[in-house]
């Protein structure tokens, strides 16, 4: 057998270690390699997949296309529906299904006319007609809501599948479409020293009728197997699936009736606090600073981490959260989850963010009424290092504080998280600098959710 001469195999072991460096180098550089049979669309930075205009073939429009839905939180509503017998509590799951696709539109600055359509998968013998009636109702109303208060968005009907092999409860999923300037889109190019605004989850806004717990739709998984107690587990066997082991099954101390720890909710309302728009508020944004808003973040999937999907390089600072809403610390309590996790799973008390230039950050907040009505009920917080009228209490200040570094210190990007506020506030001020590393994390890949189509169907 032959072998190579000695700097021959050196050469190639250099040849070698350099080509696979430069590959290293490459993949930090860009993230995951892409799935090159999936197109990325015109803009490929840009929280939504942005296409050609094909509806219309206006050379300098766009079309703009999402698919969402209320997850498993319409599993709550159904246990709700069946102890109280009331079907207009899945009023608020069409709404959760409308939200999850209108406000990422909104990320890429889609605020002109939307059109939207809905699939309802149900169990025909346990979710009979009137829940159906329920989710077309809830729809048409917070559709109307909306137009009322500036954002023009449309039913397109929608299909109700009877596919009791599928799921024994119900499943509520919507599509969103509309056609934009090329000019208008943002494409999320986020970059250093700019200002993170972030709005609140809870309160209430001033389009909405009572107050939210900053729920929203994700992680509802979680908080319904590990809030809710084995009640549900032995009285509805059709809302899980039974190969999951009974110790993660329905594992936790309340039932729906029970009051959240420091709130006004009861754990079921606290749940289902139908998901949170920000329509009319970026809507008022962008018509005043489009060119300005260099991106929004809609922190859904990935909650508080969402952000690191996007820019490159850019160390995201997050030094001004919020306080953990009431049902958040219930949950944490409940589950014994890390505080890390939870800031991973859910938004934690905001889940819209918008990121502008520093100087630009204030007028964000004043450009919005909504926000203002929020921030009335602000007594003490610092934004930006100019304190309001009366300081922080220092005690829950620095014991939050002492928290937040010891157990949340790798969160984002081994980002330093202080808290800087202890009363409800309606925006946190937060920013971005140079990543401390030339090595960005890659991004993670989005798991596919999986699409069954089975049974009768019936056009609406």
């Amino acid at each position: 057998m032959s072998t190579c001469p000695p700097a021959f195999s050196s050469a190639l072991r250099a040849a070698i270690l350099y080509l696979v460096s430069l590959l290293l180098f490459l993949k930090a550089l860009v993230g995951d390699f892409p799935n090159r049979s999936v197109d990325p669309g015109i803009f490929p930075g840009a929280f939504c997949r942005v296409t050609e205009d094909f509806l219309s073939g206006d050379p300098e429009a766009c079309n703009v296309i999402h698919a969402d839905g209320a997850g498993t939180k319409s599993i709550v509503a159904y246990l709700a529906y069946k102890e109280s017998g009331d079907a207009r509590v899945f009023h608020g799951i069409a709404q959760d299904s409308i939200v999850m696709n209108l406000d990422d539109l909104l990320c890429v600055g889609m605020t002109g006319r939307v059109l939207i359509s809905n699939t309802v998968n149900r169990n025909a013998i346990n979710c009979p007609g009137e829940v159906v009636s329920a989710l077309i109702e809830g729809t048409e109303q917070f559709l109307a809501t909306l137009r009322d208060h500036g954002v023009p968005i449309y039913s397109g009907g929608g299909e109700t599948a009877d596919v009791g092999d599928l799921t024994g409860t119900v499943v509520v999923d919507s599509c969103a479409v509309g056609v934009m300037k090329k000019r208008d889109v943002i494409a999320g190019q986020l970059h250093t020293d700019l200002a993170i605004v972030g709005f609140a989850s809870t309160g209430q806004a001033d389009y909405e009728d009572r107050p939210n717990s900053g729920m929203g739709s994700n992680g509802l998984t979680s908080a319904r197997h590990d809030m809710l107690s084995p009640h549900y587990a032995e009285h509805y066997p059709e809302s899980f699936d039974p190969n999951v082991s009974s110790d993660l099954t329905y594992c936790g101390p309340y039932r729906l009736e029970d009051a959240l720890p420091d709130s006004d909710f009861t754990v079921g309302e606290a749940i289902l606090s139908p998901t949170r728009t920000y329509a009319p508020v970026i809507a008022r944004l962008l018509q005043d600073m489009r060119s300005e808003v260099a991106g929004i973040i809609h922190c859904s999937g990935g909650a508080q981490t969402k952000c690191l999907k996007f820019g490159s390089g850019v160390h995201f600072v997050k030094d001004n959260l919020f306080p953990t809403p009431p049902l958040f610390s219930a949950i944490q309590a409940a589950s014994g989850t890390s505080w890390q996790e939870m800031y991973k799973v859910f938004n934690m008390g905001h889940r819209m963010e918008v990121y502008v230039p520093q100087e630009r950050a204030a007028e964000v907040i004043d450009l919005c009424p909504q926000a203002r009505r929020l921030r009335s009920e602000l007594d003490r917080f610092t934004l930006y290092g100019r304190e309001a009228d009366a300081a922080p209490d220092a005690g829950v200040a620095r014991e939050f504080a002492t928290e937040t570094a010891r157990t949340r210190r790798d969160l984002v990007d081994t980002s330093l998280l202080r808290c800087t506020s202890c009363d409800l506030v309606d925006a946190s001020v937060l920013r971005c600098r140079r990543a401390r590393s030339a090595r960005p994390r890659p991004r993670p890949r989005p798991r596919p959710r999986p699409r069954q189509t089975a049974g009768r169907t019936r056009r609406r």
